[in-house]
C-alpha cells in the first residue's frame, strides 16, 4: 500500500510541475485552473507524506483471520509500531536503527513467506500476516499433545485457546530429526494434512536470523508449524494498539 501511495504522489507531483510550468510559461491567470493546481499540489504533498508515514512509521491493519482468537477477533483494526524492530532500507531487506529485536510473546505483523501462499497470492503481490513470536533464533521447540516446548521447558502461554478436542498423535514423517529439520526449514509441511504436525511437532531449531510464528488460536491457526520459520527480513513491525471497534480499544 505504501508503495502505491508513494507512486501516485510522484504521479501527482510530475503533474504539478507541469502545470506550473506552464502557468509561467502561458501567463495562465484562471481561477478555475489556479484551483486544479491547487489540489494537485496538496494531494502529491499529502500522498508522498502518507507514504512515508506508512513505510517508516505507522501503519493501520485489519485482522483478516480468527488465527489470533481470542487476543484479536475478524476485523479488529490495529496501529503497527514499523520503527520500533529498525527502518527499512527501501529496496533491500536490510534494517537500520532498530530499538529492539523481535522477542518472545510479541505480537508481530509481517509479510507471508511463499511457502505460505497460493500462486495466485504470490501472482497478486502477497499478503500480510499477524501471529506471536514463540522462539527466536537458536531455540529448540517441540509441541507435545498440544503443550509448546521451547528449550525444554513448557512455555507459559495463558493467552492460547484450543478450539478443537481432538487430538493428533505424532506422525513418523521422516527417519532422522535432521531430515525433520530441512523438510520443515523449506516448507514442506505446509502441503501436508494439518493434523501430521499440528498436535505433535518437532523437535526443531530455529536457523539465525529467523522466528517461529504461531497463532493464539492454536488448532485453527496457518502458521510457522506448516510453512516454516520466518526471515527476519520479513517483519514489518509490532501490533501497537487496537483503535477499533470503540469498545476493544486497547494498547496491545
Amino acid at each position: 500500500m505504501e508503495f502505491k501511495l508513494f507512486i501516485a504522489g510522484l504521479v501527482f507531483f510530475v503533474i504539478a510541475m507541469i502545470m506550473l510550468r506552464t502557468k509561467k510559461k502561458r501567463k495562465i491567470e484562471s481561477k478555475a485552473f489556479a484551483t486544479i493546481y491547487s489540489w494537485v499540489d496538496t494531494a502529491w504533498t499529502a500522498l508522498l507524506a502518507a507514504s512515508v508515514i506508512m513505510f517508516f512509521i505507522i501503519q493501520a491493519f485489519k485482522i483478516p483471520s480468527g488465527s489470533m482468537r481470542n487476543t484479536f477477533l475478524e476485523g479488529d483494526h490495529l496501529f503497527v509500531n514499523k520503527f520500533i524492530y529498525g527502518f527499512h532500507i527501501p529496496l533491500s531487506s536490510a534494517r537500520v536503527i532498530p530499538i529492539k529485536q523481535v522477542q518472545r510473546g510479541d505480537i508481530v505483523v509481517f509479510k507471508a513467506p511463499n511457502s505460505a501462499l497460493s500462486p495466485a497470492e504470490i501472482a497478486e503481490g502477497g499478503k500480510d500476516f499477524i501471529k506471536r513470536c514463540v522462539a527466536i533464533s537458536g531455540d529448540t521447540v517441540e509441541i507435545k499433545n498440544k503443550l509448546l516446548f521451547i528449550n525444554g521447558e513448557i512455555a507459559d502461554e495463558p493467552y492460547v485457546v484450543y478450539g478443537d478436542n481432538n487430538l493428533y498423535p505424532k506422525a513418523v514423517l521422516f527417519d532422522t530429526d535432521q531430515e525433520y529439520q530441512k523438510a520443515w526449514e523449506i516448507g514442506v509441511f505446509a502441503g501436508i494434512p494439518g493434523g501430521l504436525v499440528r498436535d505433535n511437532f518437532g523437535p526443531i531449531t530455529v536457523p539465525e536470523g529467523h522466528y517461529m510464528m504461531l497463532g493464539d488460536n492454536r488448532d485453527y491457526s496457518f502458521d510457522s508449524r506448516f510453512w516454516g520459520p520466518l526471515s527476519d527480513s520479513y517483519i514489518k513491525g509490532k501490533a501497537l494498539f487496537r483503535y477499533w471497534p470503540l469498545t476493544r480499544i486497547k494498547v496491545i
